[in-house]
C-alpha cells in the first residue's frame, strides 16, 4: 500500500487528506479527478468531525455507521483497495495503527461521460464517441476511467508569464521511454510563452521543426485515440481550457489511423486504410497531374481521351495553369465559408455553391468540364484523412506542386514530389523518425502502418517507440476446441 500512494503521489491528482481528532488521525487517500468533491467535504469529512464531537472513534468499524454513503465497506485485501481507489473510491486509514484494513466510500462522479463532450471534428459510426471537453480534471478522470491502473502519471506545470496556464504531461510509468518523458519535460520548461489559449500553440513551441507544415504531433479530441497512445509507449500533453490532447512521438502513419480501424474486422480495417492513403495520394497530385498532360505531355493521353478533352477545352480562353488555380482557389473560398458559417448554413453553401459555380463556370468558358470533376474528387479525397490538421497540409501542398508542374511540366512535378519526401525523411517527433517504418525500414513495424493486422499481431508496442515493456498482452495460442468430435 506504500507503493501504491508512493506511485500515485507522482500524480498531482492524487490527495491525501488528514483529519485530527481527539484521540485518532484519520488519513483519507483518493483522486481528485474521479471523485466529487462536493460528497467528499459533506457525507464524509463534515459527517466524521460532527459525530466525533458527540463519541469516541474506537475502531475502524465505526466509520461504517457514521458515514451516511450507501456504498461503504471496510477491507484489507490490496487489490480491492487499489482496485476501488482507481474507480472513484476513497481510502480511509488509521494513520497510528498497524492494521492494514481501509474504509472504502463510492464517492465517483461521472461528469463529462456523455453529455456535453461529443467528438465534433472527429467522428465515426462505430466505437465510442467520448470526447474531451475544457476542464483539464474532466479529461483526466475520463482518462483513468479507461486506463485504470496506478501506473498513469499526470505531472502538471504552469506555463504563460500572463495565462498561468495549468499543462498536463500524461504516460504510463514503466512502459513510456523516459528519454520522451524527459524530453517533453525539458521543452515545456524552457518555454517563455505569455498566453497559452491551446494545446496546439504548445504542440508547435516544442516541435521538433515548427517550420514544417506537417503535424510533427498528434492532436486529437478523442478519448480511445488517447488511450491507444497511451498504451501504445507515447506521451501526451493538454492545457487548461483545451479540448485537445497532444501525443508523440508519432509517424506520418498516424495521420491515416482512424479509430474505426480497430472497432472493424481486420481485413476491412486495413482496406478503408488503404483507401485514406490512395485519397491523398489523389487529392494531392491529381491537379498537378492534368496540368502536366495538357500542358506538355499530351502524347501520353489516349486517343479516345483526347478528343473528349479537347472538345471540353476548346472554349476555356485561359491556359490550363491558370483554370487549375482558379478552380482551386475557388473550393478554398467555399471550404473557408463553410467552416465559418453556422451549420445549417454552411451545408446550403457548400452544395448550392459548388453546384451553381461549377455550372456557371462552365457555361462562362472559364473552365473545363473535366477540370472541375478532377477538382471535386480532390477535394473529396482530402477528406479521407481522420485528422484535420493533415488535411491542412495536404489542401496547401498541392499549390506550391501545382506551380512547379506548369513550370517544368513532368520534370517540376517530380522535383516537388522529391522535395517533399526529404522533407518527411528530414522530420523527426521528439526525435524519433517521423517516417518510420518506412525509413528507416522497420518490417516489425509494417503491421500496423499500411494495413491493421490482426490482433494476434499487434500484441506488441511499435519498435521504434522504444518502450520500457514490449508485450502489451500476452496471446493465448491454446487451439480451439471443436464443438463436434468424431469418435
Amino acid at each position: 500500500m506504500d507503493h501504491f500512494k508512493e506511485l500515485s503521489g507522482r500524480s498531482y491528482d492524487f490527495k491525501t487528506t488528514t483529519i485530527s481528532l481527539s484521540n485518532q488521525d484519520i488519513s483519507i487517500s483518493y483522486f481528485n479527478t474521479l471523485i466529487d468533491e462536493k460528497i467528499l467535504q459533506q457525507q464524509v469529512i463534515h459527517a466524521i468531525q460532527n459525530r466525533a464531537l458527540d463519541s469516541e472513534l474506537k475502531k475502524l468499524e465505526d466509520l461504517l455507521t457514521w458515514i451516511s454513503v450507501d456504498d461503504i465497506e471496510i477491507t484489507d485485501k490490496f487489490q480491492d483497495i487499489q482496485s476501488k481507489v482507481l474507480k472513484g473510491y476513497a481510502a480511509i486509514h488509521f494513520n497510528n495503527n498497524h492494521i492494514d484494513k481501509y474504509v472504502l466510500v463510492n464517492m465517483s462522479t461521472k461528469k463529462g461521460m456523455r453529455e456535453t463532450n461529443d467528438t465534433e471534428n472527429e467522428f465515426s459510426v462505430v466505437g465510442p464517441k467520448v470526447g474531451f471537453v475544457e476542464d483539464i480534471s474532466t479529461n483526466i478522470r475520463l482518462l483513468r476511467a479507461q486506463i485504470n491502473i496506478p501506473n498513469l502519471i499526470v505531472k502538471d506545470f504552469t506555463i504563460g508569464t500572463v495565462s498561468k496556464t495549468k499543462v498536463a504531461i500524461i504516460y504510463i510509468e514503466g512502459v513510456t521511454n523516459k528519454q520522451y518523458i524527459e524530453t517533453v519535460e525539458q521543452r515545456l520548461c524552457d518555454m517563455d510563452f505569455d498566453v497559452v489559449f491551446d494545446s496546439s500553440q504548445l504542440e508547435q513551441i516544442i516541435s521538433d521543426n515548427s517550420k514544417s507544415p506537417f503535424p510533427i504531433f498528434l492532436s486529437t479530441e478523442r478519448r480511445d485515440r488517447v488511450v491507444y497512445s497511451l498504451i501504445s509507449g507515447q506521451v501526451a500533453i493538454t492545457c487548461e481550457g483545451s479540448p485537445y490532447f497532444v501525443t508523440g512521438p508519432s509517424s506520418i502513419f498516424d495521420s491515416f489511423i482512424s479509430p474505426e480501424d480497430y472497432y472493424l474486422p481486420w481485413v476491412l480495417g486495413s482496406f478503408f486504410r488503404i483507401i485514406r492513403i490512395l485519397g491523398v495520394l489523389f487529392s494531392l497530385f491529381a491537379s498537378s497531374m492534368y496540368l502536366v498532360l495538357t500542358t506538355y505531355h499530351y502524347e501520353v493521353i489516349p486517343m479516345d481521351l483526347l478528343g473528349p478533352l479537347i472538345f471540353s477545352r476548346q472554349d476555356v480562353p485561359f491556359p490550363p495553369v491558370i483554370e487549375v488555380l482558379f478552380l482551386e482557389v475557388t473550393i478554398e473560398f467555399l471550404r473557408e465559408a463553410g467552416a465559418r458559417l453556422p451549420t445549417k448554413i454552411s451545408q446550403t453553401l457548400g452544395i448550392v455553391g459548388g453546384v451553381i459555380l461549377g455550372q456557371a463556370a462552365v457555361e462562362a468558358g472559364l473552365t473545363s468540364n473535366i477540370l472541375i470533376i478532377i477538382t471535386a474528387l480532390s477535394a473529396l479525397a482530402s477528406f479521407t484523412t481522420p485528422l484535420f490538421k493533415m488535411s491542412n497540409t495536404i489542401r496547401f501542398l498541392r499549390f506550391p506542386i501545382i506551380i512547379l508542374s506548369s513550370l517544368w511540366g513532368g520534370i517540376g512535378m517530380f522535383i516537388g514530389i522529391t522535395f517533399i519526401l526529404v522533407h518527411l525523411t528530414q522530420l523527426k517527433s521528439l526525435g524519433a523518425p517521423y517516417t518510420v517504418p518506412l525509413f528507416p525500414l522497420r518490417m516489425n513495424d509494417w503491421g500496423d502502418s499500411f494495413i491493421r493486422s490482426s490482433y494476434k499481431n499487434l500484441n506488441k508496442r511499435p519498435g521504434y517507440l522504444r518502450s520500457s515493456s514490449i508485450l502489451r498482452y500476452v496471446i493465448n495460442t491454446d487451439k480451439l476446441k471443436k464443438d463436434f468430435t468424431n469418435e
